[in-house]
């Protein structure tokens, strides 16, 4: 049986991680100290709290905690720029006061991981190290790289945060443009970890999914014209809302199709709505807004019979034309089965280039299936088994395999599942 107070700490974890490492990093300006002391006091916490017992305030014991072991590492190197951090440490109170246009540690950190000198996939392994307490191992297996490839980008990004003197804050309002794409994207990908629980045993990291919400709250405020930030948030909000329906009593997933729909969230699909239809009446269109609009057509409609296909059909077509990548045309390939048959969808996908993407076999399998060549069904439902990236990936395959009503696979978050 777990230790429940070992349960209290990694609840700790999760929940203080992201804060705690964003709010030293304000005080010493240096991410990698700041990790580190972070580290250290969950260490402690996991060899002191089932001995001593919980902390009545465990967020307050980790940051205290962690800003005492920064010092203790400053005084041991004894260079002049530590004796400072030292000293800022020293002074700080133990809540420092947020200042700035924008009052959240956990933003600002989001900016300077996503600063335009890292590349795109620094940027992402980066927040979901130093935000989401994620290790090395989970943000490889999350998007499917080495492990040797993710630590290096986190080393890299490091140094070159720290070399390159980039700022931890919110960009002027000037910059805010150039540097919103990645921030929104990195925000998604935080969210997508949490919603599809891609990094193991546990289930989904609700923790990661409402922390990403939290995000696009904070940038719809700082942002309120710009319609991809509420597209995003109306995304997520959307997707969100089905989390109740997306677990069965036992704990097995629940594709699309078969959830419980009367489970899903309505006040969050009713924010999301209304989300999206302010956004889209700018008339700028984003891969945002446009995602929303998917899963707000799947929303709308009270069974998965009554799903209007052509128009998820048309807002993929859209959404291709602004991001034509193969996935995308993954998903467009599933509204096309529904409204031109499942011959016309096999034919887009056997020419997507995603070769042993495990979605692409779990849509083979369907489409195979539901034309009747059972043995090509049946390999194709064998690889998307071998290739699923958790336990509730593969229970969803096998699902599918021995169900006898159509599915409706999915692999974006904003109709899939």
């Amino acid at each position: 049986m777990t230790d429940p107070l070992v349960t209290d700490v990694e609840d700790a974890f999760r929940r203080e991680y992201g804060r705690a490492v964003a709010v030293l990093v304000r005080v010493l300006g240096d991410i990698g100290l700041a990790e580190e002391a972070v580290q250290d006091a969950f260490t402690v916490a996991v060899e002191r709290w089932p001995r001593e017992g919980t902390p009545p305030s465990p967020a307050g014991w980790i940051l205290t905690t962690a800003r005492r072991r920064a010092i203790d590492r400053l005084r041991r190197e004894g260079s002049r720029d530590r004796r400072h951090a030292e000293a800022a440490l020293l002074h700080a109170p133990s809540e420092p006061e947020e200042v700035g246009p924008v009052h959240d540690d956990r933003l600002r950190l989001v900016f300077t991981c996503c600063h335009p000198a890292l590349s795109p996939p620094a940027q992402v392994a980066l927040t979901l190290r130093l935000l989401g307490g994620l290790t090395t191992t989970e943000i490889a297996h999350a998007f499917l790289v080495p492990e040797a490839t993710v630590a290096q980008r986190v080393v890299r990004a490091k140094a070159k945060i720290r070399d390159a003197r980039i700022p931890y804050r919110v960009p002027s309002d000037a910059d805010l443009p150039d540097r919103l794409p990645a921030v929104l994207a990195v925000v998604y990908l935080v969210f997508t970890q949490g919603h599809t629980a891609t990094t193991g045993e546990g289930g989904p990291r609700t923790d990661l999914s409402a922390e990403a919400i939290r995000l696009a709250r904070l940038l719809a405020e700082l942002m309120p014209d710009e319609p991809e930030v509420l597209g995003l948030l109306a995304l997520l909000l959307l997707t969100d809302a089905r989390r109740p329906a997306r677990t069965g009593p036992d704990g097995a997933p629940v594709p699309l199709a078969e959830q419980d729909r009367t489970r899903w969230d309505q006040g969050a699909l009713e924010e999301g709505r209304a989300l999206l239809r302010a956004c889209l009446r700018r008339g700028r269109p984003g891969p945002y807004q446009l995602q929303s609009a998917v899963a707000a057509v799947h929303a709308d409609a009270a069974t998965v019979e009554e799903t209007d296909w052509a128009q998820v059909l048309r807002v993929y077509d859209h959404l291709l034309a602004l991001t034509p990548t193969p996935v995308v045309a993954l998903n467009r390939a599933v509204a096309l089965a529904e409204v031109a048959g499942p011959a016309a969808a096999l034919d887009v996908v056997d020419a997507l280039g995603l070769g042993d993407h495990p979605a692409r076999h779990a849509v083979r399998a369907d489409l195979l299936r539901r034309l009747g060549r059972a043995a090509e069904a049946e390999a194709a439902y064998a690889d998307a088994a071998r290739t699923a990236l958790t336990p509730a990936d593969r229970a969803l395959v096998e699902r599918a395999r021995h169900r006898r009503s159509a599915t409706r696979p999915d692999a974006q978050p904003g109709s899939g599942s």
